[in-house]
């Protein structure tokens, strides 16, 4: 039975290291790094590390990670800290850390590329040096709305509630418009393009379907209508209780326990324990 085995007694799981906390750090001491060097804008900084298309012709291939971690000011960083802070918490517990943190990097490089091809089409218009996590960021946020699409999120202000799935389509149409009518200083093409890989990235290798309930339709995982975060209000991150226990059992655990026969234990997700545990109190109660 399930309840007899050794890793559905024991809820203790082992210490964790939270990569989205270990990418906050780094962007504060990079950050800081920035403010400290000689040189208002660090010029020389700017011309190895931020993301150029002049760069990118010298061999400056490294730019394309590097620029990830540069801010251009304090506003700058506090915005993309915070976003990586709200969604990359939960896609991190959903995904894994390995599938997290290579999400938010190859996010943060396709948004690079994008933003590059923009601007040898267009250089009048993003022709300048580009810093800054959003590609990364907008990477969570599409894997976030992919993996939550039903999940209802406020804004505190102004107070509007709307599905996951409708902050993606809106970003994405903003970033478009962004590309079509050029605002200066906002690097719509690597938003873009770090929403393109969030999506992808959880349909290819998360999911591995194509089909995207955008009105009912099946059941994603931890879906909800309640719970509250700092910025919005989220649903909780285990399943729901309506489901009867054959049925919980099948399309939650199931999967889980196929991951531990091929991965080990130790590639659990928290969300992925949190079922385990919910699996172990229904079948003590039955």
């Amino acid at each position: 039975m399930l309840e007899d085995r050794d890793y559905m007694r024991s809820p203790e799981y082992g210490p964790r290291v939270s990569l989205t906390v270990v990418l906050l750090a780094v962007n504060a001491v990079v950050f800081l790094v920035e403010c400290f060097t000689l040189g208002n804008p660090p010029q020389f900084l700017d011309n190895r590390f931020a993301l150029s298309v002049e760069g990118l012709r010298h061999g400056f291939i490294w730019q394309l990670l590097t620029y990830q971690f540069m801010h251009a000011n304090v506003w700058h960083i506090l915005v993309n800290s915070w976003a990586l802070y709200l969604f990359g918490r939960e896609v991190e517990e959903s995904l894994g850390g390995k599938q997290f943190l290579v999400l938010f990097l190859t996010a943060g490089v396709v948004g690079g590329i994008f933003q590059a091809l923009a601007a040898s089409v267009w250089p009048q218009f993003f022709g300048g040096p580009v810093v800054g996590a959003s590609a990364g960021c907008f990477g969570l946020v599409a894997a976030y709305a992919t993996l939550f699409p039903n999940r209802e999120l406020t804004l505190l202000f102004p107070p509007v509630t709307f599905q996951a799935k409708v902050m993606l389509i809106l970003s994405a149409v903003l970033a478009v418009m962004g590309i079509v009518f050029p605002m200066n200083n906002v690097a719509n093409a690597a938003h873009l393009g770090g929403m393109l890989v969030g999506f992808f990235f959880v349909r290819w290798f998360v999911q591995g379907r194509w089909r995207w309930q955008l009105a009912g339709g099946t059941r994603e995982p931890g879906r909800s209508s309640t719970g509250t975060s700092a910025f919005w209000h989220r649903g909780a991150d285990v399943p729901d209780e309506e489901l009867s226990t054959d049925e919980f059992v099948k399309s939650e655990v199931d999967p889980i326990l196929d991951k531990i026969s091929r991965h080990g234990i130790q590639s659990l997700t928290a969300r992925e324990r949190k079922i385990l545990e919910q699996a172990r109190h229904r079948m003590v109660k039955h």
